[in-house]
């Protein structure tokens, strides 16, 4: 019965959750946010206005699926967490090939650790779903005649396109491309002497770029025609992120001989490095957004 008793107190009698340590935002919300203004500004004329139009809440939902993070829930947060990464390194052969991301993660679950899902992740897959999710709300807009539900249909696809948005800039932080995800992992001989300090991921991408990194830096880099990837979309993201696996040993180089110091004086290498890293996930988010709209004309 003293069992039950207790079961049956109210809530409040425990005292309120201890505050979790807060998990750094992926670029931070200002840097998704610049990339999707940049995105949003290089789109074409042919891409109906509603979504040109919505700079501001699509950069506003580019950093939607940090929000969705409870750091007092870490086993609800944990559901999430896998989208936002591949460290390429632990990839299985032939692991890409998979259809969708049940079966690469049977793939993975196959192989064991380190080739498994928590050392591996699903980002790519992630692009993709909310590709497809981007497609089907503009064919659906296409076909749709009555003015209310159409409205409808387009905050689906402003929200979809913004989510989307997230992803895309993740996969442009050589960071989430890697297992060098906070500081150099220490599986790896490090006699080049790179960071060990798993601050490292945050301090970059929230309070170097927050100090240092402005619009027009990653607006600026965000030129020349949108391009469509429409055949290739899995090939598009597949390179975003291959070429940010390829700048990790650039980025821990700049911390060792330049540093991201937020609080220190603007160093034009660091700062364009961050910039150009942004930039190429806003000029993915560009033509990814676009040939979207272009593959939805076809049934």
């Amino acid at each position: 019965m003293e069992i039950l008793a207790l079961a049956l107190l109210p809530p409040l009698v425990l005292g309120p959750l201890a505050p979790a340590p807060e998990t750094p935002p992926r670029w931070g919300f200002l840097g998704h946010e610049m990339g999707a203004r940049a995105a949003v500004a290089g789109l074409p004329a042919e891409v109906p206005v509603f979504f040109r139009g919505a700079s501001d809440q699509l950069a506003y939902l580019n950093g939607e699926p940090d929000r969705w993070r409870i750091p007092q829930r870490p086993a609800v947060t944990e559901a999430f967490h896998y989208d936002h990464f591949l460290w390429m390194e632990n990839l299985p052969e032939g692991a890409l090939d998979a259809p969708d991301r049940y079966t690469f993660q049977d793939i993975l679950h196959a192989a064991g650790p380190p080739h498994d899902l928590r050392n591996v992740g699903l980002l790519p897959f992630r692009v993709r779903e909310m590709y497809l999710r981007l497609v089907a709300g503009w064919r659906l807009w296409r076909a749709e005649q009555d003015p209310a539900r159409r409205g409808w249909i387009e905050a689906r696809i402003l929200d979809d396109g913004g989510v989307l948005g997230h992803y895309v800039m993740d996969a442009s932080n050589p960071h989430h491309a890697s297992k060098h995800h906070n500081r150099w992992h220490p599986d790896d001989p490090n006699i080049q002497g790179y960071t060990t300090d798993a601050r490292f991921h945050g301090g970059f991408e929230r309070d170097f770029v927050e100090a240092h990194v402005r619009q027009e830096d990653v607006s600026a880099r965000v030129t020349g025609p949108a391009r469509s990837v429409v055949g290739n979309v899995w090939g598009a993201i597949l390179d975003e992120l291959r070429d940010s696996n390829a700048h990790v040993e650039e980025l821990f180089r700049l911390h060792r001989d330049v540093g991201f110091d937020p609080a220190g004086p603007l160093r034009a290498e660091t700062r364009d490095f961050a910039a150009e890293r942004m930039a190429v996930g806003a000029r993915s988010l560009r033509d990814l957004w676009w040939s979207a709209w272009l593959e939805s004309a076809t049934p």
